[in-house]
């Protein structure tokens, strides 16, 4: 979208839909216009076609079954979750066909060939064997994006242990919370990492958290800023044990489907952390299926999903889906916005990027940054975009595919949690049309509601939770436990809804996201979603994102603003915001003080952490920030906020 549009017309555009490009169709993964007739028809038995993506060491009985303590998907089937990802390929013949392709903050660059990450994964679960890892046991891995970190995930799965991975940037207090709620006496951890050209030390942080974890914990140690480090009596060394056990072969552990294949815990930005533990056939099987489906990717791909491993988006897919597909996939130490000049294109046009996934913020930061011209990169490689984290407002949605995408590209904005383990609502890109600013239906086979506080359905395009009434294979433990409880079974599947915590609005059957229940503004006697005045802001020229937050101590609203290089007036900008939000939503939800900042503290999983914002406007001590990508905002936020008091 040009920088002349009007902002009347930047809101106008969001409720046009884009028919997908005929180029896309012709090679797409999904092209049955009959597929979500098909799935509504066949369920629960539509996800055999899931299941079918997949080599089973013994097949299933059923697709779905209710045990007495909760829903199990492909019970009395075992399958071997690292033989799907990495030996099946090799044995196909793809032996010599790129698996992971690692780019280091520094430069540096690795590729391991399916062939390559094969020997690795045996070597290091023979390494980890040998300290007395089996199955049932859970290993903690705290690294950032390297190429050990997938190799180890892989390698616990091999030996049927459980991997709980925490992001490399958290500190010693969340490494051994997570570690002691996991019951995790195993660690795999990294002398340190490069976080915006600096090193920065890991290894201070693992001892300190294993200092307050009341267990004897065997750790291993990866050299990343130190090819051999050294390891005292406290640590084993990565590399030695590879090293040692080069060549051995490890027989992979065969998993019941409804085994733990490993647990992980939400990001905590706007609560507490909770543990969520994902079972081995219906977590595989949906994140293969989903990976196909809705993100196109395809075994010559090359697929970059910038997201964090730490996250379930990395596990997702940037680790299971596509490998189990036998696509390459790109790792990046570095996040997409944090590339030369703050953008990804170098990159793209290097590696010939066919499917590009990343959040919305990251590209907002892109946006903020300015494109470079567009003969500098060569961009075609690009097949489909894709988003993911929060709410993707029209403008950034029209500007990412134009400066991606070369404004011919599909774009999918999918919605779907850490519970959810995979894509719940999402347009499958060669047969739904694209609305900017909305997510889409549910997928196939998969149910979705907007509801009222009561839990019944509200009408059309009107706020409300988003609830997904029908289980699905992806879904963590607890769902399927909680589901069972609810008196959910095969043939009455809708006896349960799972209450997401998210506001939603549907308009036919097209989802469109508001941000958590938690934040909301309380106008009239009814509920406003702070993401609706967020996207009223973002559509305002010169302004790339916003962070709307209620504060009960001074009983007012406040937006945080971050702005694109024009730098607008201040003053003339917090005019503009208000009659804006007068004009296309109402003046009782105007915020009561705008305030502009130079970007909005982040997760490393790409969401704005609203909590911290809350807290900085109402004066209250705001905490750990460990999760954050960029800590180093929140002084800066803090001092403009105190002097617009």
């Amino acid at each position: 979208m040009s920088r002349g549009d009007s902002e009347g017309e930047r809101s106008s555009r969001s409720e046009e839909r884009y028919p997908p490009p005929d180029w896309f169709v012709e090679t797409a993964n999904v092209t049955d216009p009959d597929i979500g007739t098909r799935f509504e028809r066949e369920w629960p038995d539509c996800w055999t076609n899931a299941a079918d993506l997949l080599d089973w060491e013994q097949p299933y009985d059923e697709v779905l079954t209710a045990a007495d303590d909760r829903l199990t998907w492909f019970p009395g089937g075992q399958v071997k979750p690292s033989v799907n990802c990495v030996d099946r390929h090799v044995s196909a013949g793809r032996k010599n066909a790129i698996a992971l392709r690692w780019i280091g903050a520094a430069g540096e660059r690795r590729s391991l060939t399916y062939l390559d990450l094969q020997y690795e994964v045996e070597a290091v679960a023979a390494g980890l064997r040998s300290l007395g890892v089996g199955p049932g046991d859970v290993v903690t891995l705290f690294m950032p994006n390297v190429p050990e970190l997938p190799v180890t995930m892989l390698a616990c799965a091999r030996l049927g242990a459980l991997h709980n991975v925490v992001y490399a940037g958290f500190s010693a207090d969340e490494l051994a919370d997570r570690m002691a709620s996991a019951d995790s006496e195993y660690l795999v951890t990294c002398d340190g990492y490069y976080r915006r050209g600096s090193a920065v030390g890991q290894r201070n942080t693992a001892d300190s958290a294993r200092l307050r974890i009341d267990a004897d914990v065997t750790a291993v140690l990866v050299g990343r800023l130190d090819d051999d480090p050294k390891l005292g009596r406290d640590y084993h060394g990565y590399g030695a044990l590879r090293n040692e056990f080069a060549g051995a072969t490890v027989e992979p552990v065969a998993r019941e489907a409804d085994a733990p294949l490993f647990v992980l815990y939400t990001s905590g930005t706007t609560g507490e952390p909770d543990q969520v533990t994902h079972s081995t056939g219906g977590y595989l099987s949906y994140a293969a299926w989903t990976s196909m489906a809705v993100l196109d990717i395809k075994p010559g791909d090359t697929y970059w999903c910038a997201a964090d491993i730490g996250w379930i988006t990395g596990h997702t897919y940037g680790v299971y889906g596509p490998l189990a597909l036998g696509t390459t996939t790109l790792l990046h130490e570095s996040p997409a916005d944090h590339q030369a000049g703050g953008h990804p294109w170098a990159s793209i046009e290097r590696e010939s990027v066919d499917v590009f996934y990343t959040a919305p913020t990251a590209v907002r930061s892109m946006r903020q940054r300015g494109a470079p011209p567009t003969d500098e990169h060569d961009r075609s490689s690009i097949r489909l975009l894709g988003t993911v984290g929060e709410p993707m407002d029209p403008t950034t949605w029209h500007w990412y595919r134009e400066e991606l995408g070369g404004g011919e590209a599909p774009v999918v904005d999918t919605w779907w949690q850490t519970e959810t383990g995979g894509i719940v609502v999402a347009t499958l890109p060669a047969l739904d049309p694209m609305q900017p600013g909305t997510a889409g239906p549910g997928v196939p086979g998969i149910s979705t509601s907007v509801v009222d506080a009561d839990g019944d359905p509200v009408d059309g395009g009107e706020e409300g939770t988003l609830a997904v009434s029908r289980p699905w294979p992806g879904m963590c433990r607890r769902l399927a436990a909680e589901a069972r409880e609810a008196g959910a079974e095969p043939d009455s599947p809708k006896a349960w809804q799972y209450l997401t915590g998210d506001r939603a609005v549907r308009d036919d059957d097209y989802v469109t996201l508001l941000g958590r229940d938690a934040d909301t503004i309380e106008t009239d006697g009814n509920a406003v979603g702070t993401a609706v005045v967020e996207r009223i802001i973002s559509s305002l020229n010169g302004v790339t994102e916003a962070g709307v937050v209620p504060v009960p101590e001074g009983k007012e609203v406040v937006a945080y603003v971050s702005c694109d290089r024009s730098r607008p007036d201040v003053t003339v900008l917090a005019e503009r915001v208000r009659a804006q939000v007068a004009e296309q939503l109402s003046p009782s939800v105007c915020p009561d003080r705008i305030i502009v900042v130079p970007e909005l503290p982040k997760t490393h999983s790409g969401k704005v952490m609203r909590r911290l914002l809350a807290d900085v406007a109402g004066d209250r001590g705001y905490g750990d920030t460990s999760a954050l990508r960029n800590p180093e905002v929140v002084g800066e936020i803090e001092t403009v906020t105190r002097e617009q008091e």
